[in-house]
């Protein structure tokens, strides 16, 4: 081996050893927060400020005490929270994935000023913040009495379209039409190709598109917040939000432990699934 490539292989070496230190800084700086929750879930109150990054130990440890005051907490029983979130999340989830493939298909296969036009302005709406919307939103809102946790799901239907149709446009693309015109042959209607042929042809899209919009409205704490009603309808987010006691005091102890429930089964969901994201992303910019 030539001293040249001697030194070529040791500065790769050194080029990768210090880039594995920078994003294993970065990684840590992502857990840190996600690790502070964890450890004040189980701490006392009093300590969460004064002692934030010490382990419970001790007096500071209370068990599982802070989750049992966090779900029992008010008149609000956390249980429906629970309910309300999952409902809000499943029902939008399956209305943006269902109707934004089926118009990004008719987008990607018919050739029109109109489908372009509508394509731009959906790919407008991904950079338009929401806060420039959100009261226009709210009184319309009110207005077509999409303030319930069964209506809710078609305000995020729309600001979930924009996203979901860039990344099934650009996958529809890079589909052979040639598979849609012998169903075509075989009989199939516009219906019948696109559950039997599409569909099925979507899917490392469709669980990618799933899971971020998942992730966004599980977590989502505005929307609901300025459309839902929230002395009758809380998501977990807005009753984590009302953990108030006398004179505003919050429980610090019962707010992470509450946090700290909402954000495991979104972490679960992503540990599994992650792969398909990367998938996903990679198959809908084949083509743009």
């Amino acid at each position: 081996m030539t001293r040249s490539k001697q030194k070529s292989l040791a500065a790769e070496k050194r080029r990768k050893t210090t880039l594995s230190v920078v994003l294993a800084c970065i990684c840590i700086i992502y857990v840190l927060p996600v690790l502070s929750v964890v450890i004040n879930s189980f701490k006392a109150n009093t300590y969460v400020k004064t002692d934030t990054f010490a382990l419970p130990t001790g007096e500071m440890w209370v068990g599982f005490d802070n989750f049992t005051k966090g779900m029992t907490f008010g008149e609000y029983p956390f249980y429906k929270s629970v309910i309300y979130s999952v409902l809000i999340t499943v029902v939008s989830t399956f209305l943006i994935l269902l109707f934004t493939s089926m118009a990004a298909w008719y987008i990607a296969r018919v050739n029109s000023v109109f489908c372009k036009a509508f394509y731009f302005l959906c790919v407008f709406s991904m950079v338009v913040p929401f806060q420039m919307v959100m009261f226009t939103l709210s009184k319309t809102a009110d207005s077509l009495k999409f303030n319930t946790p069964w209506t809710i799901p078609i305000v995020y239907l729309g600001f979930g379209a924009g996203l979901a149709i860039f990344m099934f446009v650009g996958f529809v693309k890079s589909i052979p039409i040639e598979i849609e015109e012998a169903a075509s042959i075989d009989g199939c209607g516009p219906l019948r190709t696109y559950f039997t042929v599409v569909l099925p042809m979507l899917k490392p899209t469709m669980i990618s598109v799933g899971i971020l919009e998942i992730m966004w409205i599980w977590n989502d704490y505005l929307l609901p917040k300025l459309v839902l009603d929230i002395n009758e309808y809380r998501t977990i987010p807005i009753h984590i939000q009302y953990l108030k006691g006398s004179y505003g005091k919050v429980d610090l102890g019962a707010t992470m432990a509450l946090i700290l429930l909402s954000i495991i089964p979104v972490i679960v969901f992503y540990l599994i699934c992650q792969k398909y994201i990367i998938k996903g992303v990679a198959a809908g910019a084949v083509k743009g």
